[in-house]
C-alpha cells in the first residue's frame, strides 16, 4: 500500500505510530536513555496546542501540500 492510497484516519495513524516509535528510541529508562528538559518542554508545549485545538497545518493541508490526496 503506498501513503497516497491512505485515508487521512489512516495517515494520521501511521504518522502517530512512527512518532511514538521514535519517541521510544529516545526514551527508554531501561537503556538509560531520557529526554533533555528542552525537548520534554517542546513536547509538552505542543500536546497543550494540540489538547487546545491548535494545529499548524492539517493532515489534509499536509496531504494536499505533499501530493497524497
Amino acid at each position: 500500500m503506498k501513503v497516497k492510497d491512505l485515508t487521512i484516519d489512516e495517515f494520521r495513524a501511521l504518522i502517530r505510530e512512527t512518532v511514538e516509535d521514535v519517541l521510544q528510541d529516545f526514551v527508554d529508562p531501561d537503556q538509560g536513555k531520557s529526554v533533555k528538559e528542552d525537548v520534554k518542554a517542546e513536547l509538552l508545549q505542543m500536546r497543550e496546542r494540540r489538547i487546545s485545538g491548535h494545529q499548524a497545518v492539517s493532515a489534509e493541508a499536509a496531504m494536499q501540500e505533499l501530493e497524497l490526496h
